[in-house]
């Protein structure tokens, strides 16, 4: 795991467009998910989670019926890391699928 610098963080939020980037806590990545309906938030959580576990990277997430809402940060490193861009890579290809159904 290697802390993002600037320059990282640039490419970054190139990378990632629909990420908000907030530089508290070292910094901080976070993207609001919408889905048709309970059962698909949850069905992409599952999926997040299992990606989450093999890489043992945890988000900060919350979910309210039909929308998942994600932070992602690296505290031991005491902001974004690499380890978050391979999170949020994996969470955008697990939200891929849901969005081609919008």
């Amino acid at each position: 795991m290697k802390k993002l610098d600037d320059q990282d963080i640039r490419a970054l939020r190139e990378a990632l467009p629909a990420w908000r980037f907030d530089a508290q806590r070292g910094g901080t990545i976070t993207r609001e998910f919408r889905f048709a309906d309970f059962a698909q938030a949850f069905g992409f959580m599952a999926q997040v989670a299992l990606a989450a576990e093999r890489l043992n990277h945890h988000p900060e997430w919350s979910n309210v019926y039909d929308r998942v809402t994600v932070t992602l940060t690296t505290h031991d490193a005491g902001g974004l890391s690499t380890n978050d861009l391979e999170l949020a890579r994996c969470i955008e290809q697990a939200f891929a699928p849901f969005q081609a159904r919008a």
